[in-house]
């Protein structure tokens, strides 16, 4: 899912960001990420070919890239945080034993979370979005996944 420079300035720029290289470099590599990166994962990736970049501007690159809706924090069970560049509605899957974080997307799920939400008339509450995070184990960690 990766952008190229264009893009990526475009998308910061549409948000009103600063264009610096710190936030291209952080964006981009989580963009071309196939999993949901920690922020110590981005750095690695990217500190060999920016090797001003520290970890602490990567960690308050991915903040300022949340806070403007860019990115998603998806938090495990055990608080670790990682980073999902997908912003549309979708869930995911926690694989406990491999650390995996699998997107999970089912439209009957979410009708059905929806009507529930909207019968529960809410008192002064406008719910806005809803993510479901499952948990789970492989239960042959050596081969892939199926969700079905």
């Amino acid at each position: 899912m990766g952008l190229d420079l264009e893009a990526v300035t475009g998308v910061l720029a549409s948000k009103g960001l600063k264009i610096t290289h710190q936030r291209i470099v952080v964006y981009q590599a989580l963009l071309a990420a196939k999993n949901h990166p920690t922020a110590e994962q981005i750095y690695d990736s990217i500190k060999s070919q920016n090797p001003s970049i520290s970890l602490a501007t990567v960690y308050k690159t991915l903040e300022t890239l949340a806070e403007n809706l860019l990115i998603h924090k998806v938090s495990t069970p055990q608080g670790t945080m990682r980073y999902d560049a997908r912003i549309d509605n979708h869930n995911h899957i926690y694989i406990s034993n491999t650390n995996e974080i699998l997107d999970y997307e089912d439209e009957e799920l979410s009708k059905i979370l929806l009507n529930y939400l909207k019968k529960k008339n809410f008192d002064n509450l406008s719910i806005t979005d809803f993510k479901v995070q499952i948990k789970g184990e492989k239960i042959n960690p050596d081969k892939g996944i199926s969700i079905t």
